[in-house]
């Protein structure tokens, strides 16, 4: 029994993390909020006050980094995916629960699973399972190599091949990763619920200090722009939907994309109510908010399996899917390297530095709001039931979502009927030109509502959660209410810095600054990895010895 003792730590089950007990940053730690502004503001305000230098500031660094950090991304995005199917596997972490072993669900399994892919990745799947399969139904590296023929049948399955990878399991173990790692060691540990409590067995007690400061900023950081990549897709595809109701036509530029003015209307339509929500709390605002879009989310998905291509879509669903797991193992490991030569080795490096490490980056932004919400909602959970229910069950909506939506869009161009109608709009606009032409004018401009309601509804849900996931890091964990002002800073900063951004340089310029803003947290997230693995393989040597757990479980 001493043995064990001297070779395995007591577990940390005590954080304190500074707060203030006064004053207008009463219940919040000062240094991680402050900073975590100032950073904020400042990249707002240098991008309004010299948009040349930020431009090019910010492109210099997106290169530096996909030419140095691509295998990096591609790499620790594959070993998310090993860790997440590990531990579900490993019976001695599989059974054991994100809490107490008396701990329920807070949340019944209908809502847990709405609010997850609301805020996880609900915006995006209404512009990209439309355009994503388009889009590698005419490009992908099996055409680059000469495998397969652009927008030829032979390039079917390559398309949901490529589209499966970047929406599926990938993304969705990233968010498990975080949320697991920072579930367990709240629920079961009993440390708060911010991002640093995850790195305990690694940190120890230095987590109080600068150290638990500057990882709990990263994740800040890391957060307002990955959402605002999210926002940014959105308010461009808001837009559009606005002007095929024909309430938004004026939103637009002469290229047919959001003009300035559309891009602000938007942001106060959306922020406005994203913020209202947020003042609401998690258990009403943005439960009720998660069920209204899931249920929209079933209707429009139903109209794709009943009035669309439904013998193309499980096609692409059932043969697609089959075609990603075989070819996931070299998927999740092939690193492109150009030789500079403008050779097909080059087209490949460029490709995937455009998609499948953009997409990463994004995952990995995302990862820290995903993570601390999947935590705060799967309380009383197994570890098991969790990987199921966080990875696996979401991905197969994406990849309904992506077979029936998008393969309806590739039978329609195939076909001949479409004409280029849906292969010719910009990406947001594509599902309206979908239904559209499937409907007619006087269906199709209801289906536009209907459709435009729904996209609200996932882009209020994903920025009041934000907006909250924030306030609770900077609040060092404290999930109880949070000051009114603070709510409605990060808001407005939340809105600013997509408006900034976009204005700047469009969409490119948030994804630059998405990109770099994720790397850091990418490091914290495969520190994560490592600190789960070691607090439960070293929770199964107490148990064996009859030594207790931090928070000890029946039959555990």
């Amino acid at each position: 029994m001493s043995n064990i003792k001297r070779r395995i730590r007591e577990p940390l089950r005590v954080l304190p993390i500074k707060t203030a007990e006064k004053g207008f940053y009463s219940g919040f730690n000062v240094d991680v909020t402050v900073t975590g502004k100032l950073a904020v503001g400042g990249l707002v305000l240098w991008a309004v006050a010299f948009p040349e230098n930020a431009g090019s500031v910010l492109a210099g660094f997106n290169s530096f980094i996909l030419t140095h950090f691509a295998s990096w991304y591609i790499l620790v995005m594959a070993a998310f995916v090993l860790v997440c199917i590990g531990l579900a596997l490993w019976p001695a972490a599989g059974r054991l629960k994100i809490g107490r072993y008396d701990d329920k669900p807070e949340f019944s399994r209908f809502s847990w699973f709405s609010m997850m892919f609301g805020a996880g990745i609900g915006v995006g799947m209404l512009t990209w399972a439309v355009a994503e399969p388009v889009y590698h139904f005419q490009n992908n590296p099996d055409v680059i190599q000469g495998f397969a023929t652009a927008a030829g049948p032979d390039n079917i399955l390559n398309a949901y091949k490529w589209s499966y990878l970047h929406w599926g399991f990938s993304a969705w173990a990233s968010y498990a990763i975080a949320g697991l790692a920072l579930g367990f060691f709240a629920y079961r540990r009993g440390l708060p619920l911010t991002i640093r409590s995850a790195l305990a067995p690694l940190f120890g007690s230095r987590l109080s200090g600068w150290t638990g400061h500057l990882v709990d900023i990263v994740a800040v950081i890391a957060t307002i722009l990955g959402v605002a990549q999210t926002l940014g897709f959105g308010v461009e595809q808001f837009v559009a939907g606005m002007a095929r109701i024909g309430v938004g036509g004026w939103l637009l530029n002469a290229e047919g994309t959001a003009s300035a003015t559309g891009i602000i209307v938007a942001l106060v339509i959306i922020m406005g109510a994203s913020t209202l929500s947020a003042l609401s709390g998690v258990g009403k605002g943005i439960k009720w908010l998660s069920n209204l879009n899931m249920g929209l989310s079933i209707f429009l998905l139903v109209f794709f399996l009943v009035f669309g291509a439904t013998d193309f879509g499980i096609y692409a669903l059932f043969v697609g899917l089959w075609h990603y797991v075989l070819a996931l193992p070299d998927l999740l490991f092939t690193i492109y390297k150009g030789d500079g030569s403008g050779s097909v080795t080059d087209k490949l490096e460029a490709w995937q530095g455009g998609w499948s490490v953009f997409y990463w980056a994004w995952w990995v932004a995302f990862a820290p709001f995903v993570g601390l919400f999947l935590a705060r909602i799967s309380r009383g959970r197994t570890i098991r039931e969790f990987v199921l229910g966080a990875v696996i069950v979401p991905a197969l909506m994406c990849f309904v979502w992506f077979a029936f939506a998008g393969g309806t869009a590739i039978e329609l161009e195939i076909s001949g009927g479409a004409n280029g109608t849906i292969f010719g709009a910009s990406d947001g606009d594509k599902i309206f030109a979908m239904t559209n032409y499937m409907l007619g004018d006087m269906l199709g401009w209801i289906m536009a509502v209907a459709i435009v309601v729904l996209l609200m509804t996932y882009l209020v849900t994903t920025a009041d959660s934000a907006v909250l996931i924030v306030n609770t890091i900077n609040a060092a964990g404290d999930e109880g209410p949070k000051a009114r002002p603070h709510i409605l800073f990060w808001g407005i900063a939340l809105s600013l810095v997509v408006a900034a951004l976009l204005l700047v340089g469009g969409l490119d310029a948030i994804r630059t600054a998405m990109v770099i803003g994720a790397l850091p947290f990418s490091l914290v997230m495969a520190l994560m990895c490592v600190a789960l693995i070691k607090a439960i393989l070293n929770d199964s040597i107490r148990a064996s010895h009859g030594e207790p757990t931090a928070f000890p479980e029946r039959g555990s």
